[in-house]
């Protein structure tokens, strides 16, 4: 598969994933108690956890390619 179809699978999936996390985050938010370090500590969270089950989604849009 070329870099270039494989970069733009992996934005549409990114953007699937985003999408339905921040639907999540605010689900869930929306249950907490109105408690502010409780909704701090929340949002710090989930604005960094986003990113762990990327990972594995980048590292795949930036392997292979053509060989010199």
């Amino acid at each position: 598969m070329s870099p270039r179809i494989r970069k733009a699978i992996g934005g549409v999936a990114i953007l699937a994933f985003l999408t339905a996390y921040v639907f999540a985050a605010v689900t869930v938010a929306a249950h907490l108690p109105p408690n502010h370090l409780i909704q701090l500590v929340y949002f710090a969270v989930a604005g960094i956890a986003w990113g762990l089950p990327l990972l594995p989604l980048m590292s795949w849009m930036e392997r292979g390619g053509p060989k010199p």
